[in-house]
């Protein structure tokens, strides 16, 4: 499969407009297309930095009526590159969001990075780019 792509990757959420919020305002995503399937009795709601033909997006599901999952210890984290860790980080905390670890080098290493975690608890790793 040489000539595939990662699409993205689905979250679920247990409120669909918090987690939208966050990954717009907090994470400077854009809500990309967003789906109820009444039959079903799901909202599908896709955020990213781009157009999906550009680049992976994220996927946040809304099962109607599951307020909360476990998240077991399998998943880690999705990494998002950025230009400045240290000004986003600033941004992030600002606009309200939780900064579980500031930034700075990983240990062992001397690439700058910091971990965010969303309104359900999923981890974003934030990755000093250049």
């Amino acid at each position: 499969m040489a000539n595939g792509r990662i699409l993205h990757t689905m979250l679920r959420v247990g409120d669909l407009d918090r987690s939208i919020q966050f990954y717009t305002d907090i994470m400077g995503m854009q809500l990309l297309r967003k789906h109820d399937n009444e039959a079903y009795q799901y909202t599908l709601a896709f955020v990213g930095y781009g157009d999906e033909s550009e680049g992976a997006v994220i996927e946040l599901t809304y099962n109607w009526g599951t307020t909360d999952y476990e998240m077991g210890n399998a998943f880690g984290h999705i990494a998002i590159g950025v230009a400045d860790i240290y000004a986003t980080c600033d941004a992030i905390k600002t606009a309200g969001g939780n900064v579980t670890r500031e930034p700075g080098p990983v240990k062992g290493g001397t690439t700058h990075i910091a971990f965010v975690t969303d309104p359900d608890g999923y981890k974003i790793e934030l990755i000093q780019r250049g």
